[in-house]
């Protein structure tokens, strides 16, 4: 993996999670005003796609119940993509009349998780999607469709690269979806099974996106990026401030932190598009929105060279210092 440690300015997109992923699992309501100035406050950072919001029932996700007015008032930056979490017709109508650019289209490459957490088989789910999918062609709104658990499912345990390439074939081949996203929903991904699973996609279809989207469960979030920017991976979801999680993996860490994702890369020489310092400060907005601390180490220690001041007896330590040796 020698490559991955000297970007060369080799651009990668950072795609921002945290406003629907992060969010939709506080208990503490964030209001709208607030929901709409920290999407603009991302689209100024300079991000490549951010996944505003979802259209789900309010009884499911009261967290997210401002979908349409937020989505409708956000201000729009050239070059970013607005995307929109839809789980079925009903929810496409909703986030093309708030003008969507993007609709992402959820299922699990596992059944045992698909039927939890959807209430569906994987062809019950497929078919919705499917319908989905017709609506946004008609509406020429672009399609990305998620398939959770990709690396491992917590029920089933792994969940063989033939089945997650076969779903990715129906995806790209039936759907004709613009792009698919490959989800280590609950942190189950190793950097050896990254990388290989994002070199068999690329091979097979390189000229769809594919983006990463991978949770820091385990600890292994930052390197699994790097194993699949090593593969040939440009494009990774992140969520502001580490926020997220997966009710399948009670007490573990949210999705990779966008800001620590960016320092790294920036470090490493990558171009992400992106002003970190601008990006800190939406992540110190924050604790004070959803009342607690976050995982962010980036915002607890700050970037490698935000040095510190000398101490305020500093002088007088170095006059004794140096009297010492006189």
């Amino acid at each position: 993996m020698k490559g991955i440690w000297h970007g060369a300015g080799r651009r990668i997109h950072m795609q921002e999670v945290g406003t629907r992923d992060g969010l939709q699992i506080e208990e503490t309501f964030v209001p709208t005003d607030e929901k709409i100035a920290l999407v603009n406050a991302l689209s100024r950072a300079g991000l490549a796609k951010i996944e505003v919001t979802a259209f789900v029932s309010p009884k499911a996700i009261p967290a997210l119940r401002d979908a349409e007015v937020v989505l409708r008032e956000i201000e729009r930056a050239p070059g970013v993509v607005y995307s929109a979490l839809v789980p079925n017709v009903r929810g496409a109508e909703r986030a093309i009349d708030a003008r969507a650019d993007e609709l992402n289209l959820v299922m699990s490459a596992s059944e045992s998780h698909n039927l939890a957490n959807l209430r569906m088989t994987r062809g019950q789910s497929f078919a919705a999607l499917s319908e989905v999918n017709a609506i946004a062609r008609s509406a020429g709104v672009a399609v990305n469709v998620s398939l959770s658990c990709a690396f491992g499912c917590p029920i089933e345990g792994d969940v063989p690269e033939a089945t997650v390439l076969g779903w990715c074939e129906r995806f790209v081949g039936e759907l004709g979806a613009r792009g698919v996203t490959l989800c280590d929903t609950t942190g189950m991904a190793y950097p050896g099974q990254v990388a290989a699973l994002v070199r068999a996609f690329r091979a097979r279809w390189p000229a769809t996106e594919l983006t990463l989207h991978f949770h820091n469960t385990r600890g292994m979030g930052l390197a699994n990026v790097l194993a699949a920017i090593d593969a040939g991976a440009e494009r990774f979801d992140a969520s502001l401030g580490g926020l997220g999680g997966c009710p399948y993996a009670p007490g573990a860490s949210g999705n990779v932190c966008s800001e620590e994702i960016v320092h790294a890369l920036e470090l490493m020489g990558y171009d992400t598009g992106v002003d970190l310092a601008a990006l800190i400060d939406a992540s110190r907005r924050l604790p004070a929105l959803i009342g607690h601390d976050t995982p962010s180490q980036i915002v607890k220690a700050g970037r490698r060279l935000d040095l510190h001041p000398l101490p305020a007896d500093f002088e007088a330590t170095r006059e004794r210092a140096l009297a010492r040796d006189q």
